[in-house]
């Protein structure tokens, strides 16, 4: 199809990836596998592998993979917090890859430098607008701005918020946003703002090419928006990088963790540091039971609000049709409205 005015708001989206759209398939961990991340790129957009906690071989491989499955751009987002990190770093320089995504905690200087020694381009997530103004001195190529809307381990503060913090004030380096969209009309505006394209999550994880078990799919299916909740910080002393997800006995389980742990600290059966690392430590195995093994009970449903607005499962090609046809039309739609010549 025609789509002159896509083409026209997402040119520096389009030119920095790399790719005909820039509609970002998020990292997602267990998801973000090579056959997903190459039906993304293969189908125009950008896609990430999720490093996560992975073993360095199994990553290794998986990029081989995603470049057997694609010659297309893709990227590796790597977590900062995982203890693999440092050997993840060393092997995306070894491989070139051609996207670093920092997640997790945020990234030294040294690190951003290495990755684009490496002769990656280098995207950051930025949660808050100092985050994004530090990530921009330690030399990003690009920004992610990411609503607590989102799924998964998020900031505080809304995508909207986010938009006037960053977006409208930053114009160096291309800025990409995400959290809490899942259709073509919202994108069209995130373009018409400034944004160089647009990041999506919980859309794509129940694709027809995700590996996700049937059962997490239908999860999300049957979910509304007011499902995905953030989990709460109970105390200060035991610190909980928030975590949005459907709201299951998973949830309930990691508060009365956080409530045990601070019993304990208090009574100096455990220490700080240790109540941390079995906070950080709840949701890895819990992720993995609820994609693969399909526990939607007590296993992790990281999705973010916008799984309200996901109808039902798609084929990728399917997903990147809709949202590029849709695009198009609601920038038609508002030229028409502010009357317009083409």
């Amino acid at each position: 199809m025609d789509t002159e005015l896509l083409d026209s708001v997402s040119a520096r989206g389009q030119e920095f990836l790399g790719v005909r759209y820039p509609f970002i398939c998020g990292a997602m961990t267990w998801v973000s596998t090579p056959s997903l991340v190459a039906a993304v790129s293969n189908a125009g957009g950008f896609a990430c592998l999720a490093g996560g906690n992975m073993p360095v071989d199994l990553l290794e491989q998986q990029v081989r993979d995603t470049r057997r499955l694609t010659d297309r751009p893709f990227g590796v987002n790597l977590i900062t917090i995982a203890p693999a990190y440092p050997d993840h770093l060393a092997l995306v320089q070894k491989l070139r890859v051609p996207f670093v995504i920092f997640a997790g905690s945020l990234p030294r200087r040294s690190e951003i430098e290495l990755a684009k020694r490496g002769g990656a381009k280098v995207m950051c997530f930025a949660s808050t607008g100092s985050i994004a103004g530090r990530m921009l001195d330690y030399g990003a190529d690009a920004l992610i701005l990411e609503g607590m809307e989102a799924g998964g381990h998020v900031g505080r503060v809304t995508l909207i918020i986010l938009l006037q913090q960053v977006l409208f004030e930053v114009s160096d380096v291309p800025v990409f946003v995400a959290g809490g969209i899942a259709t073509g009309k919202a994108c069209a505006h995130m373009f018409l703002m400034g944004a160089a394209g647009v990041q999506m999550g919980t859309r794509f994880a129940v694709a027809t090419e995700s590996c996700a078990h049937p059962d997490f799919k239908k999860a999300f299916l049957r979910a509304n928006a007011r499902d995905a909740v953030s989990t709460p910080q109970f105390d200060s002393r035991l610190p909980v990088v928030a975590v949005r997800a459907l709201r299951n006995l998973a949830t309930d389980d990691f508060s009365r963790l956080q409530l045990e742990l601070i019993g304990r600290m208090e009574n100096g059966t455990v220490g700080p540091r240790e109540a941390q690392k079995l906070v950080e430590e709840f949701w890895v195995d819990r992720l993995r039971s609820a994609v693969i093994d399909g526990d939607v009970v007590r296993g992790s449903l990281m999705a973010g609000q916008s799984v309200g607005l996901v109808a039902g499962e798609m084929s990728v090609q399917e997903i990147m049709d809709e949202l590029i046809a849709d695009t198009e039309q609601e920038l038609l739609r508002t030229r028409r409205r502010l009357n317009l010549r083409s």
